[in-house]
């Protein structure tokens, strides 16, 4: 799977990873050790950014455990979500004891707090117990606040919806990433599965075959990833099958416009 410097972070990350909403908030042995067997997938196609947050209910409690024994092969992504400093300190101990001490990409979700939380997560980048900060927002209602969060110079990297249904991004995030240099992760490539409802006859993605896409979902994180100002999608998850699908989408070659118009036809956009 192809690998891209994630702005100015210092983190080489794959073009494919994983989110946890909705599919790794789970109780019970049965059902952490099938979130277990999706990770044990995504690492061994390469797709080994695993991304969280304390709003997604068990989901960093049960990635840490299934990395567990093998941190070192994984960079976690997680978040902040507080509307205080004292809250969000407790929210990074949990973090830090399950996720073996140490956070890749460290976030401020949603921009809750952001000048108070901010500040936390600069000092443990500095202790060295986290690698990089970033902030995210799902709402392009937010993005001026964002922009100028992102102007300030004091995160590496900011994470966003994108894709053929939603493109505000590709108006205004993504230029703006390119120009200050930090990195950009994709969330909701399938706008929340909307766009899995009703895929595209088979017949009609025999255009892409050269480009190594087989699937619909695979063609859309194609889409994604063949803009270079994006660095890493993050689809969520709780079937091995298509943790391995997804991660194959993670290999050049890349779309053309030609072929990225195709796909956002197919879609509806």
């Amino acid at each position: 799977m192809e690998e891209r410097d994630l702005g100015g972070s210092g983190l080489r990350v794959p073009v494919v990873g994983m989110g946890t909403w909705n599919t790794f908030d789970v109780r019970g042995p049965r059902d952490e050790a099938a979130r277990r067997r999706v990770v044990d997938v995504a690492l061994e196609h390469g797709a080994r950014f695993f991304d969280s947050s304390p709003m997604y209910g068990e989901a960093e409690r049960v990635l840490g455990a299934a990395l567990e024994g093998r941190r070192e092969a994984a960079l976690v992504a997680t978040k902040v979500w507080a509307s205080s400093a004292a809250e969000g300190r407790e929210q990074v101990r949990q973090a830090l004891g399950w996720f073996g001490g140490r956070v890749d990409l460290y976030q401020v979700h949603n921009l809750l707090a952001w000048r108070e939380q901010l500040e936390l997560l600069e000092g443990l980048r500095d202790e060295g117990v986290v690698g990089a900060v970033g902030a995210t927002h799902y709402s392009p209602g937010a993005f001026d606040e964002l922009e100028a969060l992102m102007r300030t110079g004091r995160i590496a990297a900011v994470q966003v919806p994108y894709s053929p249904w939603e493109r505000e991004a590709e108006r205004r995030i993504l230029p703006l990433a390119e120009e200050f240099g930090l990195g950009v992760v994709v969330m909701r490539p399938f706008a929340e599965r909307g766009l899995l409802r009703r895929p595209p006859d088979p017949a009609d993605l025999a255009p892409l075959e050269p480009f190594g896409v087989r699937t619909w979902p695979q063609a859309l994180l194609k889409w994604i990833l063949s803009d270079p100002r994006c660095h890493v999608a993050i689809p969520a998850t709780s079937s091995p099958e298509h943790m391995a699908e997804n991660a194959a989408a993670g290999v050049p070659p890349w779309l053309g416009p030609e072929e990225r118009d195709l796909v956002a036809r197919l879609a509806g956009r």
